[in-house]
């Protein structure tokens, strides 16, 4: 109940209780009360019904609305903590998963750069050999064999029987392209060494780096091959 409704309802009563008073004074013969008496306390009163009906809602509405406007405004502050709770959580996640994922690219780095080194090892020590006067194609692929992984080795092998049948003096004569993997023009495979000619160490190593360097490995180089016939 409202103030006014409150207010209007003790005004009323005290009126009741008066004119009640006075009716029963009328009523014992009390001098002390009279008719004037019972009008004026009657006319000083102002009764909950005077109030207009429309002033009434007018006041209650207004308190439903504070309280409507208080509980919106506990609402929106309890939201804004939430939704700054959940941001919080969510940056702290993807912190964490930004750094596991770098985390994950260093140790793939470091194992890529630890497989290459051991790969370059290998070739190395491959082409510091003795070149001998010839080489059967049985050498040549256990040569080729101890310079890369299995699985690059025969992708390795495919394209090398397709470009020269593990011949690595094959030239063609219309190209001039040469050796094992068919260097065009066979002057590029000197980068790997001045006796590119005749060993195939060397023309192994040249053609590895030469897939490793355009096409990511062997594997990617015969990829290409097979959708195109040449590399």
């Amino acid at each position: 109940m409202s103030r006014i409704s409150v207010r209007g309802f003790a005004v009323a009563s005290a009126t009741a209780v008066t004119t009640v008073g006075a009716v029963v004074g009328v009523a014992s013969g009390d001098p002390q009360v009279s008719n004037d008496n019972f009008e004026a306390a009657a006319a000083g009163t102002t009764l909950l019904a005077d109030i207009p009906a429309g002033q009434q809602a007018l006041v209650q509405t207004a308190s439903l609305t504070q309280q409507a406007d208080a509980q919106a405004s506990a609402a929106d502050a309890t939201a804004k903590k939430s939704a700054e709770e959940s941001a919080r959580v969510q940056a702290a996640k993807d912190a964490k998963a930004k750094k596991e994922a770098a985390d994950k690219a260093e140790e793939k780095r470091k194992a890529d750069d630890a497989e290459r080194a051991s790969r370059d090892s290998a070739r190395s020590a491959i082409t510091s050999l003795s070149a001998q006067g010839s080489y059967s194609v049985s050498q040549v692929q256990a040569i080729a064999a101890q310079m890369m992984s299995g699985d690059q080795f025969q992708c390795f092998s495919n394209i090398v029987s397709h470009e020269s049948g593990w011949n690595y003096r094959a030239q063609n004569p219309s190209s001039g392209a040469y050796g094992l993997v068919q260097a065009l023009p066979a002057s590029k495979m000197a980068s790997a060494g001045a006796d590119w000619q005749t060993n195939p160490a060397t023309q192994i190593k040249w053609g590895l780096s030469y897939m490793d360097g355009r096409y990511g490995s062997p594997c990617g180089a015969w990829s290409f091959w097979q959708a195109n016939h040449w590399y």
